[in-house]
């Protein structure tokens, strides 16, 4: 099965031990003299509707993907998962 990495941005996240949806990817970090995938990135949960922002971002290291389906990735969370914190953009 071949994927593009525009099309990782439709797939939903999920974690295998608790179920929990994460979102949807929204970022990558890539290993340039490599060039491989190193983590996925999905957004944190909104707060309050997003009224007052969103938790940290997870970062989701490779070695934690267990599957990719046509439409959905799983992975297995560790207990002290990296997250990583959002960056306010200023209005002006």
């Amino acid at each position: 099965m071949i994927n593009y990495f525009s099309e990782l941005r439709y797939k939903e996240v999920i974690d295998i031990h608790s179920g929990q949806r994460l979102g949807y990817v929204c970022d990558a970090e890539l290993d340039e003299a490599e060039g491989q995938i190193i983590s996925l990135i999905t957004p944190g949960r909104p707060k309050l509707f997003g009224l007052l922002g969103r938790e940290d971002d997870y970062i989701l290291p490779w070695k934690c993907i267990a599957r990719m389906g046509a439409d959905i990735i799983l992975v297995e969370l560790e207990a002290n998962q990296p997250r990583r914190h959002r960056e306010k953009r200023k209005f002006f």
